[in-house]
């Protein structure tokens, strides 16, 4: 049973679209060092260009707070995206509310992408404002939400807008959806891994998958407040004091639920990132000293976790499992990333891993391909494993319930 609209179902001939995506992208010195969400926003791009659509793209970068922040400028991605259009010329828009931009919009023919500058320079867009969803929405005739890593977010350009226009699912939408409820059946085996900085990030997707996962990892600075809450010095390291109690709760919940958690039994240490002039050590977690930060899993916990993966059906993976930006401290996340890849192309297990952070660790060990998915969202991914309702999906409902009653 349909629950929205999708791209294809509306006649965009002659129409101006209003596409919201995310090209939220990593940039290092005004230049994009990984161009998966581009790369895969461009289908929908590429279908209302061949529907003689007028393209207006919406995108956030960063977290500017409602003020123009150079270093936030969606100015880089113009390039990228005429790039991928063969040469195309794609028009930027600085304010997209400005009179000059309406002149642009005014101006665009059918198969013309204008990108606006960052969403979020305005203060209303993370406020769900109608009045400057409405504002918006009087620039177009359609509105797409290509953006699912951005739809757990109750904001003016993915929520209040659909208020104002027929509204559908792009295709990476639509795609992330399917494919996510179609892999993920928590009636199999699941090993879930996670990783990253912070419980407080990922309290109701730890709860949830203690309950529905046959067995969890936890890696990052998130397995240090774990260990300090099962009595263990954590020496330098980075870890959330406040959320201890919560990595008890957890963890006895894990055991009613019987869910086998792995938290790292050897680590790698440091006393500084930069481990190039630091030695690096390899110790049991419960001997950690104190000047010493742990930076990664160590050999044994990588072999438990990949021991772990075949007794599991469908593998979850977010987040890190080091500081794996530094080397040598990506060793633990690579790894794991191989073994997963290995088993997944083998088909002993079905793989789906999301969020910014394992999306660029996959990449840069070139297996982007070996996975069985990878979705382009980090805290959308995480809520909708957690089974929160998400606004952006919401949005399209109503609309879709809307316009369907009074067609």
């Amino acid at each position: 049973m349909q629950e929205f609209y999708t791209v294809k179902d509306f006649d965009y001939s002659g129409k101006t679209v209003i596409l919201r995506t995310d090209f939220n992208v990593p940039i290092v010195k005004g230049k994009i060092t990984d161009q998966s969400r581009i790369t895969r926003s461009m289908a929908t791009i590429k279908y209302l260009i061949e529907h003689k659509a007028k393209v207006i793209v919406l995108s956030h970068f960063g977290r500017p707070k409602g003020k123009f922040n150079h270093d936030m400028s969606l100015a880089p991605i113009v390039d990228a995206v005429s790039a991928h259009l063969k040469g195309k010329e794609v028009q930027f828009a600085y304010d997209i509310l400005s009179s000059k931009a309406k002149k642009q919009i005014a101006s665009l023919k059918p198969g013309d992408v204008l990108i606006a500058e960052n969403i979020r320079f305005h203060p209303e867009e993370e406020t769900n404002s109608k009045d400057f969803a409405k504002q918006i929405a009087n620039l177009g005739d359609y509105y797409i939400n290509d953006a699912f890593s951005c739809s757990h977010r109750a904001h003016t350009s993915i929520d209040a807008i659909t208020e104002f226009l027929p509204s559908a699912a792009g295709l990476l939408h639509e795609e992330e959806l399917t494919s996510l409820n179609k892999l993920i059946d928590y009636n199999k085996k699941i090993f879930a891994i996670t990783g990253g900085a912070k419980i407080s990030s990922k309290i109701s997707l730890l709860r949830q998958l203690v309950t529905k996962a046959s067995s969890l990892a936890i890696g990052g600075a998130m397995a240090n407040t774990f260990l300090k809450a099962k009595g263990f010095n954590v020496g330098s390291s980075l870890y959330e004091p406040d959320q201890i109690n919560t990595a008890k709760e957890i963890l006895n919940l894990a055991i009613e639920s019987k869910c086998k958690i792995i938290l790292p039994f050897d680590v790698i240490t440091s006393k500084n990132l930069n481990a190039i002039n630091q030695k690096c050590r390899v110790v049991d977690g419960n001997k950690v000293l104190n000047k010493e930060m742990i930076l990664d899993i160590g050999p044994q916990t990588i072999i438990e976790i990949t021991n772990n993966l075949l007794e599991s059906q469908i593998v979850i993976w977010n987040g890190p499992l080091g500081a794996f930006e530094h080397r040598p401290f990506d060793v633990g996340t690579a790894a794991v990333s191989r073994s997963i890849a290995k088993f997944t192309q083998q088909k002993k297990i079905i793989s789906v891993a999301g969020g910014g952070d394992v999306v660029s660790a996959i990449n840069q060990s070139g297996l982007e391909d070996s996975f069985s998915y990878i979705s382009t969202g980090g805290g959308a991914f995480l809520e909708w494993l957690a089974g929160e309702r998400m606004p952006g999906i919401l949005a399209l409902k109503k609309n879709y319930e809307k316009n369907r009653l009074s067609n």
